[in-house]
């Protein structure tokens, strides 16, 4: 099972260039894709919906969209309002059906003179071959780790916590929706994306453990890991958010639930990107 997480600055590359079919290029042909800073109809991007527009060069994968901004970009022509949403948030695409999908709004602080945004989560059950797991993408808030700390917090109740708020619609029969079929609920999971933290933060501490003198991580055995880490990486190597003339920073992630650990065969970051101001990490696990 190949993975890929991006945050795609709405199409921007390094070179000041919009280009979603340079981003698209990037990824590869991975089975999940994890995007962040995906938008709609916004002028600096030409208009478009992006999400649309990504899913259209991927016509053989399923996808979802959760913005955590939505904001009026309506337009009247000839007495009629044009009906549009400027929105701004993540995208999970997948070659497998996705059996469910929940856009979680993480908690927000509003600050005085701070330019902040609604950040969200979007967690979704694939039908992979191997069984069903949840996949989610995210955005962390970028000003602080005081305005991350309850997302961490709540990321993890999402992805430790599942099998107690259960699948989006289940529980006892219901005549009316007779003619579907209710999502599962497994506690399998991994989350993608941009978090704006680094390895020596104080959230990376509070998802994968206390850093012991003899014993490395204290990760917990029914917690999240560090795919970097399980694939044989130092985690504080690795850079994917390059700025020239600093020192490397890796706040884009991948982690999962301790019983994928083993599976960890390789993570990489796509070091030669030139899409977005950060650079694409991929994992890759061995299971279908």
């Amino acid at each position: 099972m190949k993975l890929a997480s991006y945050n795609i600055q709405y199409g921007k590359g390094k070179d000041d260039r919009y280009d979603l079919n340079r981003i698209v290029a990037e990824l590869g042909e991975p089975d999940l894709i994890a995007l962040q800073e995906v938008e709609t109809f916004t002028r600096r991007s030409g208009m478009v919906h992006q999400a649309e527009e990504i899913a259209a060069r991927l016509p053989h994968m399923h996808w979802v969209y959760g913005p955590g901004i939505d904001l009026d970009a309506s337009e009247v022509v000839d007495g009629h309002p044009v009906h549009r949403r400027r929105q701004f948030g993540n995208m999970v695409l997948s070659r497998w059906p996705i059996l469910s999908s929940i856009n979680h709004t993480l908690p927000k602080i509003a600050l005085h003179s701070v330019f902040h945004l609604q950040r969200t989560l979007i967690e979704t059950v694939i039908d992979a071959p191997s069984g069903p797991l949840r996949f989610c993408s995210i955005h962390l808030d970028h000003v602080s780790p005081d305005t991350r700390h309850d997302q961490v917090t709540y990321m993890m109740d999402i992805l430790l916590r599942g099998h107690e708020r259960g699948a989006s619609a289940g529980g006892m029969a219901n005549a009316d929706w007779a003619d579907a079929t209710m999502p599962p609920q497994p506690m399998t999971a991994i989350v993608m994306g941009d978090m704006n933290f680094e390895p020596d933060g104080p959230e990376y501490t509070r998802l994968v453990g206390d850093l012991s003198q003899n014993h490395g991580r204290t990760v917990r055995a029914h917690g999240l890991a560090d795919a970097w880490v399980l694939a044989g990486h130092d985690e504080a190597a690795g850079d994917t958010i390059p700025r020239d003339g600093r020192a490397a920073r890796r706040i884009d992630h991948c982690f999962l639930t301790t019983d994928l650990a083993e599976t960890v065969k390789e993570a990489r970051i796509g070091e030669a990107a030139q899409g977005s101001d950060h650079q694409p990490i991929f994992v890759t696990l061995d299971r279908a």
